[in-house]
């Protein structure tokens, strides 16, 4: 057989890029987790038979996928290559080996092609329920948090383990939807594997070994190009957030060589007593996301790709949490991550990367049940709700902030109609918040409001999972901060940002999402972009005045623009 082009490897490097697509597509049509449903929060992948990523899938989290990057390794080393077969697969959900808390279900199966294993596919989904205490940071240990499931099979040559499945269903709170969240992962792997089968006989490939050549050598001379070309040169990049009771300090010391870029966590706080604390594994795999987003966006994501950006923290600071740490919200502190990689990014590379966001999805469970101040009506039920929501994106040094738009994360906002067809939750309002994007030359994208209650004759708790109350997103280069987080009861009940909440019947839940910060001095934003801006609602009139010195006819004739239903 001889030796494809580099034309017939471009082609097929484009072809898996597809496959993992697919892959990742079949995952959200056939989920039972709204999280993966509709909001996207899962990953995709295809890696060599060293257990190397060789594609991702367009559709997923950086979080997922750059901490599934390393996940196959462990499921090699713990399965045993030798003992693998055709019909095999495997799972986890350990956040150590895994993608960093309980809640994320990791899916690997190997990829065998005339005998000979040639490759793996892995998946990750987050799923609405594992059983502990529940989605939230109350927890005090891993042990509390819900089911463990380390590495193991799920099937074994074909045949799936009925007595985990029994352990599964024994032990979380909505089984159904579990386990067929469990099926799901495993057939998007299976649809990979066809898919790549077929792109092996048409190119007459017996293993992946020249392909996967292609792409890491490729992969890692472009990144290494872009490295070579930035000043070598440290800086460091610090910033406060909320923590559960108490605030929490990220701090990184990015060094810029020849080769790499290492991102060193020293002067980190430690860890917390409670749930919010962070994996090295997904901590890592957002600090290479934000350098890659800033220096080599378009180079795909590869494990030659991912190689030159070197991640160091101290054991058992909130970046580094070993077992047995609480971890279910790790993502609160990893969404932070970029932002602190890129306070000090900015002092080396000015004018690229974007102002502080929201950070952290604005993320809530809602547990219901009957009433129990009063009977209640026949048809009331448990359930749980897992709803997904973003604050502000922070603006760009060109661009403004996207509204409601996740930033790191990537993960979708869940529809209304979605959410309520879960459960017996109402959404009562959700719309953009105007005024709290930061002033700027460029602006920061709004936050949203929501107002959340129960169809009658239920009472609920609320898992908060939200930051940036004391801490709003800084602006920068002279832009302002964005607008803080806020949460109360209806009756103007003050509530905390994070944890498990008690909400009787008939009340509800007001929240204010965060806004994006603002880029550059408000004076220096065109005054067309202003006008637009309160003709659109996002500023108010006294805004437009104050920090963008619109004058008073300018003010009167975009409110006249509001009441013609006109855009400027």
């Amino acid at each position: 057989m001889s030796t494809p082009s580099n034309v017939a490897y471009q082609v097929m490097w484009n072809r898996l890029i597809s496959i993992v697509e697919e892959q990742a597509q079949a995952l959200v049509r056939t989920a039972f987790s709204t999280s993966v449903r509709e909001a996207g929060d899962l990953s995709a992948g295809v890696y060599d038979a060293n257990g190397l990523i060789l594609a991702q899938a367009v559709t997923g989290t950086p979080g997922h996928v750059n901490a599934m990057a390393d996940a196959v390794a462990h499921f090699i080393r713990r399965i045993g290559r030798e003992t693998m077969a055709e019909g095999d697969v495997y799972l986890t959900n350990d956040p150590w080996e895994g993608t960093g808390h309980l809640h994320d279900i990791t899916m690997v199966t190997p990829s065998f092609h005339n005998g000979a294993l040639v490759g793996f596919f892995a998946c990750t989904a987050h799923v609405v329920d594992i059983g502990g205490r529940g989605f939230g940071a109350d927890a005090n240990s891993v042990y509390e948090e819900g089911l463990y499931l380390p590495i193991m099979r799920f099937a074994n040559r074909g045949e799936v383990d009925e007595t985990l499945l029994r352990i599964v269903r024994g032990n979380v709170r909505e089984p159904d939807q579990l386990v067929g969240d469990l099926y799901a992962l495993a057939t998007c792997n299976e649809i990979g594997h066809r898919r790549l089968l077929e792109m092996m006989r048409e190119f007459d490939l017996s293993d992946l070994v020249g392909i996967a050549e292609f792409i890491f050598d490729n992969s890692r001379r472009a990144t290494l190009e872009r490295i070579a070309a930035l000043p070598r040169t440290s800086a460091t990049g610090e910033m406060t957030v909320d923590g559960f009771a108490t605030p929490i300090t990220l701090r990184v010391t990015l060094t810029i060589e020849k080769d790499r870029i290492l991102s060193d966590f020293t002067g980190t706080s430690g860890l917390d007593p409670k749930g919010i604390n962070c994996p090295l594994v997904y901590a890592k795999a957002y600090a290479c996301y934000a350098l890659k987003c800033a220096i080599a966006p378009e180079i795909p994501n590869n494990a030659a790709s991912l190689a030159p950006f070197e991640i160091y923290a101290p054991e058992n600071t909130i970046v580094n949490a070993l077992h047995p740490a609480p971890v279910a919200l790790r993502h609160i502190v990893g969404h932070f991550v970029p932002d602190t990689v890129y306070d000090a990014l900015d002092k080396i590379l000015p004018n690229v990367v974007p102002a502080e966001g929201a950070g952290c999805l604005c993320n809530f469970q809602v547990s219901l049940r009957p009433r129990t101040d009063a009977p209640a009506p026949d048809d009331t039920r448990r359930a749980e709700v897992l709803t997904f929501n973003s604050g502000g994106a922070g603006a760009r040094p060109t661009v403004d902030g996207l509204n409601a738009t996740a930033f790191p994360s990537g993960v979708m906002t869940m529809p209304v109609e979605a959410t309520e067809h879960a459960g017996p939750v109402i959404i009562w309002r959700k719309e953009l918040r105007p005024g709290s994007g930061g002033v700027g030359r460029q602006r920061g994208g709004l936050g949203q409001f929501m107002e959340v209650g129960a169809r009658e004759g239920h009472e609920f708790d609320i898992s908060a999972m939200l930051d940036r109350v004391d801490h709003p997103a800084r602006g920068r280069r002279g832009g302002g901060n964005g607008a803080a987080t806020t949460i109360a009861r209806d009756d103007g009940t003050p509530m905390q940002g994070k944890g498990r909440q008690f909400v009787p019947h008939g009340a509800r839940v007001h929240m204010a999402f965060p806004g994006g910060a603002g880029y550059g001095p408000a004076s220096e934003r065109n005054a067309a972009a202003v006008k637009r801006d309160l003709a659109r609602g996002y500023i108010t009139a006294a805004s437009a005045a104050d920090d963008y010195g619109l004058s008073a006819d300018d003010i009167a004739a975009a409110q006249s623009a509001i009441t013609a239903g006109e855009d400027i």
